[in-house]
């Protein structure tokens, strides 16, 4: 049985960050879709999952919290 590469634990992934400031976790030998950059290349599930919890404080989108401190 395969295991799922978004989800394997002995997997290294990338961290990517959408324009809205959204993370996600991406296999690193999977293409990054577009409208995605690379936050944190080449790291263990671990590592990745702590950058996450790190960087991404504020789960609203970025164009939420603008509109919401324009209001």
């Amino acid at each position: 049985m395969s295991t799922n590469p978004f989800e394997d634990p002995d997997g290294i992934y990338h961290v990517l960050v959408n324009e809205e400031g959204q993370h996600s976790l991406w296999p690193s030998f999977a293409e990054v879709p577009a409208g995605w950059t690379v936050a944190r290349a080449d790291t263990d599930r671990q590592s990745a999952l702590d950058h996450v919890t790190a960087n991404w404080t504020d789960m609203r989108p970025a164009s939420l919290v603008k509109a919401m401190e324009g209001s």
